[in-house]
């Protein structure tokens, strides 16, 4: 009886949390619809295929959607940046200052960047400065 190699090992999103603490951003792809799947999963949520491979994210993506959170600690940015080939991520936009609080609208143009290194790793986005789609 054969048994199912996806569920040897560490499942997706030990492997994705794995690559962010080594220092790279990566995404699942379906190998036969060429789907970009986050988060990470066993099956592509486009065609159910269990032929799923981890490239390199993309080194550019655009704001989806933006809102402003107010807080006493001071107010931050909360997006849906959409990435090439359709997967979509919450996260936060930071300045190219550094800034967390730049100005941030729909279409704009952003870079992955991996935070919380020694802690717990993320992906923030910094702001290509000028750079609307």
């Amino acid at each position: 009886m054969a048994t199912d190699t996806r569920f040897d090992g560490p499942g997706p999103d030990a492997q994705y949390r794995q690559a962010l603490e080594e220092g790279r951003f990566v995404l699942q792809h379906c190998e036969d619809c060429a789907a970009t799947r986050f988060p990470p999963a066993l099956v592509c949520r486009v065609c159910g295929s269990p032929r799923l491979a981890w490239r390199a994210g993309p080194a550019e993506a655009e704001v989806y959607a933006a809102t402003t959170v107010r807080d006493r600690a001071g107010d931050y940015n909360v997006v849906i940046v959409e990435l090439p080939g359709g997967a979509r991520m919450m996260s936060r936009v930071d300045g190219a200052d550094g800034s967390t609080r730049p100005e941030v609208t729909i279409g704009l143009r952003v870079r992955p960047h991996i935070a919380g290194q020694g802690a717990e790793p993320h992906v923030v986005f910094i702001a290509d400065e000028g750079a609307a789609a």
